[in-house]
């Protein structure tokens, strides 16, 4: 069976028409072409189809695309602004917070969503926002380092960054 629905994915509304048990994750990635946005496991475990919806961090794997009718969604897409990286994708560079780079859009989203509510978080808090996302190649370290060196950058809200592209 198939269902319309109407989506604003970083800042583009989409309206299509979707299958009722298509996954999130396969919508953005096959319908929309958004490849960012990784599919690591289809069970909600290792985060790296993280992305936000209505301003809540979640795992694209684990919601259906019906259930986004509505949503205004933010991927790794539309972090940046005007091509510039932003705080967070700037640290996980320079820190060497990737590796292979699989699991880096949902660490950077889990990271950007952590930033946001919270500009100078502890270690602990840190490592507690990222522990939904899996990386088999770093062991954190330099994750939790580049998560620390861009919130002393300071991570902009969406609201900020869209109001100063204007």
């Amino acid at each position: 069976m198939v269902h319309p629905i109407t989506v604003t994915i970083n800042g583009e509304r989409y309206a299509r028409t979707v299958q009722a048990r298509k996954l999130l994750v396969h919508f953005i990635r096959d319908e929309l072409a958004l490849k960012g946005t990784h599919i690591g496991c289809d069970t909600g475990n290792c985060g790296a189809c993280s992305i936000i919806v209505n301003g809540k961090l979640i795992k694209s794997c684990m919601m259906l695309a019906v259930q986004a009718d509505g949503a205004t969604i933010e991927t790794i897409e539309g972090l940046e602004a005007e091509g510039e990286l932003t705080p967070v994708q700037r640290a996980f560079h320079e820190h060497h917070g990737l590796q292979c780079g699989y699991c880096t859009p949902g660490m950077v989203m889990s990271a950007t969503y952590l930033l946001r509510g919270n500009p100078d978080p502890s270690e602990e808090e840190i490592r507690r926002a990222i522990r939904g996302n899996i990386c088999r190649c770093t062991g954190y370290v330099n994750i939790v380092r580049s998560v620390k060196a861009a919130a002393g950058a300071g991570e902009p809200a969406a609201a900020d960054r869209a109001e100063a592209s204007r």
